[in-house]
């Protein structure tokens, strides 16, 4: 078993379709080119002696590319985040080595005497690997083989290594795809970072179901309505953060039509409800997913699928409305279960840690080891609870959690009330340190109309407990999120604990 399995099964079926597509540099390949390169490239890998082909760069068709060759050079595929500082970089340098590196002109110049790296500029690794001429397999079969090592955010600590071995990737791509479902003229619009689980989900399930890839180096609403409109795009991913600005793009604009895109799936993070629904006004032909995921359980999980969506929106009954919140149920061969601080599975309703077993989870880390149970059960630190029929709602991570006068409480559930006041855009409650109460309920609002500190304070008080309403609220232009639109809640909260 290996994830490059799925591209010999597209080259075979549809050869001469094309794969990917860089508008950037106006260049393309085919499924069968794209297979030959890979082979490629991966001679190039083996005989450099290197245990690592990492990738430090935007999406362009080295990404692809890189990913199979690494698979057929039997080495993990290490993609790098070109976000970060040198120093950093340099530190996960350090942790990969020896290692083949493909990157940018730029990073070249600041890596070029990195010892223990073979490294080359995407130009000249394309340029290699589309002459041809990689005739030996060296691939492994054996499922257990490293197929990507994904480093973590990093947020509390030094990033760590996450392991995704070709069983879990395989697993994720034949339970959520159907093998050649695209039609010929189906076009996948990426502008998730390639160094993120869903850019290499998206690599995979593109590749396995058919469908041609447009590559979006460097997100911003107007170009990725641009090339939505000029390359037909059926089909895209965005993060919750990504929809709302390409809403508020296209509420500029004479017409939000759009009328190749059938669907449009979203994840990464929490969705505001004003978002998702008007979203869904302005596309009313177009099928919304949301995904839920981790990379320690090789992307999606969950889904609320496109009848779901339209059920919930259109529903009057309370619940059934409520699940456009939701992140759907678990996909066939996951299960889900919700569990308090003991271990033991909550019932319906109750808020407790999320755990997921399935053959796709991996809940393994470089140098630490698994973090599955013996039981298969993966602890995700996400916090959540189920509803009666199954659908699973996110309430922030577990360690999230404000302790107020020895209560938990979930800063989800505060945040949701404030998201429905009808002046708020977005939310973020979190606990800062009281000598009264041990923590204290405070919050930062982007308001889209205006609104007081004590009106939203009542509109809290009149549907939450009165300890749940918080006792600061700070009003800001934006809250901070990172670039797969995750919420930055360590940031709001050291800003909100110095104000």
């Amino acid at each position: 078993m290996n994830t490059t399995m799925l591209l010999e099964m597209a080259a075979d079926a549809f050869g001469d379709r094309v794969a990917f597509v860089d508008p950037v540099a106006d260049s393309s390949i085919t499924y069968a080119e794209l297979l030959a390169a890979a082979r490629t490239a991966a001679q190039a890998v083996h005989d450099s002696g290197a245990e690592r082909l990492a990738m430090l760069d935007v999406s362009n068709l080295a990404i692809p590319v890189g990913l199979f060759a690494a698979g057929w050079a039997d080495v993990p595929y290490v993609p790098l985040n070109y976000r970060l500082t040198e120093a950093e970089i340099d530190a996960l340098l350090e942790r990969i080595t020896p290692a083949y590196l493909v990157t940018d002109l730029t990073h070249m110049t600041a890596f070029g005497d990195r010892q223990g790296v073979a490294l080359t500029s995407r130009g000249d690794f394309l340029g290699m690997a589309r002459g041809g001429g990689g005739d030996e397999d060296y691939r492994s079969m054996d499922p257990e083989a490293v197929g990507v090592l994904l480093f973590t955010s990093g947020t509390t600590g030094a990033p760590k290594a996450a392991v995704l071995r070709h069983k879990h990737l395989v697993s994720y791509i034949f339970n959520s795809v159907e093998f050649g479902a695209a039609d010929e003229h189906d076009a996948a619009l990426v502008c998730v970072p390639p160094y993120h689980v869903a850019g290499i989900g998206a690599v995979l399930s593109s590749v396995y179901s058919g469908r041609r890839v447009v590559q979006l180096a460097n997100f911003s609403p107007e170009a990725w309505i641009e090339i939505a409109r000029t390359e037909k795009i059926t089909t895209a991913f965005v993060v919750p953060t990504m929809l709302a600005r390409i809403v508020h793009a296209l509420e500029g604009q004479e017409s939000a039509h759009m009328p190749h895109l059938q669907s449009l799936s979203y994840g990464g993070g929490k969705m505001p409800l004003a978002v998702i629904e008007r979203a869904m006004q302005l596309f009313p032909d177009t099928d919304f997913t949301n995904a839920y995921g981790l990379t320690e359980t090789s992307s999606t999980i969950t889904v609320l699928g496109p009848d779901e969506h339209r059920a919930a929106a259109g529903s009057e009954d309370e619940a059934v409305r409520r699940r456009l919140q939701s992140a759907g149920v678990p996909l066939p061969g996951i299960e889900i279960e919700v569990r308090n601080d003991e271990g033991k599975a909550l019932p319906t309703g109750e808020r407790g840690e999320i755990y997921v077993r399935g053959d796709q989870v991996s809940g393994e880390y470089e140098g630490r080891g698994s973090t599955v149970g013996a039981d298969g059960w993966f602890p995700t630190r996400d916090a959540g609870y189920l509803d009666e029929e199954g659908y699973l709602f996110l309430e922030g991570r577990a360690d999230d959690v404000i302790v107020r006068g020895g209560e938990n409480m979930s800063p989800g559930e505060i945040e949701d009330v404030l998201l429905e006041h009808g002046a708020v855009e977005d939310a973020a409650v979190v606990g800062v340190p009281s000598v009264e109460w041990g923590e204290a309920v405070v919050s930062a609002v982007v308001l889209k109309a205006t609104a007081t500190q004590t009106e939203l304070q009542d509109w809290v008080k009149q549907h939450l407990r009165s300890s749940r309403v918080p006792e600061r609220i700070e009003f800001w232009q934006e809250l901070p999120y990172n670039e797969t639109g995750k919420l930055l809640r360590r940031v709001v909260k050291e800003r909100l604990d110095t104000d």
